[in-house]
């Protein structure tokens, strides 16, 4: 760990949220001379400190102990390239339009890698009322279902919860070609054309 490396990141997340070295000082209760310590890279905080730290500086304990703060790259908003997340846990789902650093009950999560599927695991797609009707015989089962399903198109993403133990219907308006993607809970992110 670079010790002047935590200090510069402390410095300046310190600086972004408006605080004296006394005000941050104050609010974790210890000297103010300690965090002039630690930004001058003579140290680092404690483990019991790291808690408090990072929720007054609104980062996470890992980027000041890596003593960086990456900033993403503009991809130009294509919702197509939209990136899913869902906790193992919770079944929390998360879209991103961009690289992210995300975690959910605890643990950190992984973009998930969309597969293209093949023609007997695609969704059946009818036209009804000039919508899209989508369906599938999936068994949605209470511990394996469609969590989700998405349509991607270059300006917007509309997500549908699902649920298990109900039939896996909906429909969509009829609009732009996109990308349709679901999640399988026991095979992951499947993604076809319409």
């Amino acid at each position: 760990m670079d010790t002047s490396k935590v200090g510069e990141v402390i410095y300046n997340l310190r600086k972004e949220k408006g605080f004296t070295q006394k005000q941050l000082a104050d609010q974790m209760n210890i000297s103010d001379r300690t965090i002039s310590k630690w930004e001058r890279g003579y140290g680092c905080p404690d483990v019991t400190l790291l808690s408090s730290l990072s929720t007054l500086l609104g980062v996470n304990i890992e980027n000041i102990l890596d003593g960086e703060l990456l900033s993403n790259e503009f991809i130009g908003g294509n919702m197509k390239k939209s990136k899913y997340f869902v906790c193992p846990s919770c079944h929390n789902i998360v879209l991103a339009t961009g690289d992210i650093t995300i975690s959910c009950c605890g643990r950190k999560l992984e973009a998930l890698e969309a597969k293209k599927a093949s023609q007997t695991e695609k969704l059946t797609i009818e036209e009804v009322d000039n919508e899209h009707f989508i369906s599938s015989d999936h068994p949605m089962t209470k511990d394996h279902y469609i969590s989700f399903i998405a349509f991607a198109t270059g300006d917007q993403v509309q997500i549908i919860k699902q649920y298990p133990e109900w039939s896996f219907q909906t429909r969509l308006p009829k609009r732009k070609h996109g990308t349709l993607l679901w999640y399988d809970t026991q095979l992951g992110l499947y993604y076809q054309f319409i």
